[in-house]
């Protein structure tokens, strides 16, 4: 029998391969009489699962492609116990998490030392130190040692293996293509299920499933990788086929980004241009010099006098909006709900870091905590909060979370990589160099300015961008430093 299943596959019985194909056909055969004697079309994907842990053996770097092809496409899926998964990206981290760390551990003499000593690599890994030493003091182990592990992970896997993984322009390209085709497969199928009724501003939530969470995440996916696909564009002669592809996908991407309606990626795209002068002008010092003066400014006008109460809503007035027009007129008057809810849990991490200002209440558990700091002038419509949403700013999240020496790690982290971004991009002389330096580096800082209103950076499709646009910036260093540039 297992010759006759064999030939029927064209593999010779005794070929080295012959007994893995046969066993694939026999479990294909097993998982579809099992789903119909269950009942369970689950069981239909044990094949697949089993031919992904194969290829993982013979090359994990098709895997990790694979998982880039699916983190556009990944579903949201709520599990028992209040888990919640992204189906079917983040069990292939898992699978690479554990594959990637027994690669590293048996070929660590092909690992570039030089990776790990550098100080972005170092910064990183210190933020990762502190998150476990304020998960051993959290005030929900259980949680905060979830968080602990998903963001190793997302290290281990959007960082170290990709920062092996992308080097050459050979590996850029396939990290575009990977990301870049389906990503733009579920943005056509976001605008022609949108189109469909009008564009709707109020239906602008509905249209987004299964693929997004929301139309925030959205847009800001899509205002991040931008700048991927725009400096793609120069690989190409103009009007060839991956020309044209390139540059309709700038265009669907800019039309989901416009019925997103989504005022934090307008401003990202906006500061896209701002950003690159900075880059370009070697501003960055002075840009970051002049963002620290602003926060500092304002916080202390914010916390003198009690000064923070002229940020109260009108609770009657404070309301959902059905029109984009009114949602960006109630934004300036301070009416908008969501931007006001953004307030209310803003002044409750002020009371919470105030209570724990060095070690903070411990990875991923503001949601649980908060609500006892809350003050009920600020209250609005929605501060019932039964979507169990954070708190909608990275920053104070980590501070809140993590103490006042987590944020100020995180902050190190970040002014390292946009410095030595900036120095890298002027001191490499490679055009295709410098722009895959510059999209990198684009994606990297606009995520950090769309944290100030959001908290994504921990989801796949935002996160995975993230941490590979950082280690493609340490790629660079570690190439011009090597090639004398």
């Amino acid at each position: 029998m297992l010759r006759r299943l064999s030939s029927l596959l064209a593999v010779p019985a005794n070929h080295p391969q012959g007994g893995l194909f046969v066993a694939f056909a026999l479990a294909m055969v097993g998982s579809l009489f099992g789903s119909l004697y269950l009942g369970m079309w689950s069981v239909l994907a044990i094949p697949a699962v089993l031919a992904v842990i194969w290829l993982t053996v013979v090359d994990i770097r098709k895997v990790f492609y694979l998982m880039l092809v699916c983190i556009p496409l990944s579903v949201e899926q709520a599990l028992p116990g209040g888990f919640a998964t992204d189906l079917p990206s983040e069990q292939l981290m898992w699978l690479l998490t554990l594959a990637g760390s027994v690669w590293f551990f048996l070929n660590w003499r092909k690992v570039d030392a030089r990776f790990l000593r550098h100080p972005v690599t170092l910064v990183l890994l210190a933020h990762f130190a502190w998150i476990a030493v304020t998960t051993i003091t959290s005030q929900d182990l259980y949680i905060s040692f979830k968080y602990l592990l998903a963001k190793g992970w997302y290290l281990v896997v959007f960082y170290f293996l990709a920062g092996h993984f992308l080097n050459e322009d050979r590996d850029f390209k396939d990290l575009l293509w990977c990301f870049f085709l389906p990503l733009l497969f579920a943005v056509l199928t976001v605008i022609i299920r949108h189109a469909a009724i009008g564009f709707s501003f109020e239906e602008v939530g509905y249209v987004m499933g299964p693929f997004f969470r929301n139309h925030v995440m959205y847009a800001c996916l899509l205002a991040v990788f931008l700048p991927f696909i725009w400096y793609a564009t120069y690989w190409y002669k103009r009007w060839s086929g991956k020309w044209l592809l390139l540059v309709f996908g700038i265009a669907v991407l800019l039309t989901g980004i416009n019925f997103a309606y989504t005022r934090a990626a307008y401003v990202a795209l906006l500061a896209a241009i701002g950003i690159y002068w900075v880059v370009r002008k070697r501003l960055m010092k002075m840009a970051l010099a002049g963002t620290a003066l602003f926060f500092f400014l304002f916080i202390s006008y914010v916390t003198t006098r009690d000064n923070w109460l002229q940020f109260t809503p009108e609770y009657e007035r404070a309301v959902t909006h059905k029109r984009f027009d009114r949602l960006l007129d109630a934004t300036i008057k301070l009416e908008d709900i969501s931007t006001m809810e953004r307030v209310y849990r803003w002044v409750a991490a002020s009371y919470m870091m105030q209570e724990r200002p060095f070690v903070g209440f411990g990875p991923a558990t503001f949601y649980s905590f908060y609500k006892n700091y809350t003050v009920s002038s600020f209250k609005t419509y929605v501060s019932d909060n039964p979507e169990r949403s954070g708190i909608h700013n990275y920053y104070l999240m980590v501070t809140v979370e993590q103490g006042l020496p987590g944020l100020a790690i995180f902050l190190l982290f970040c002014i390292v990589v946009m410095l030595k971004g900036e120095r890298i991009y002027h001191r490499t002389h490679d055009p295709g160099e410098r722009r895959i330096l510059l999209a990198s580096l684009l994606c990297f800082t606009l995520t950090l300015l769309l944290m100030l209103m959001n908290d994504f950076v921990e989801t796949d499709k935002v996160g995975s961008l993230f941490f590979m646009s950082v280690a493609i910036l340490v790629n660079m260093d570690l190439k011009t430093v090597g090639s004398g540039q």
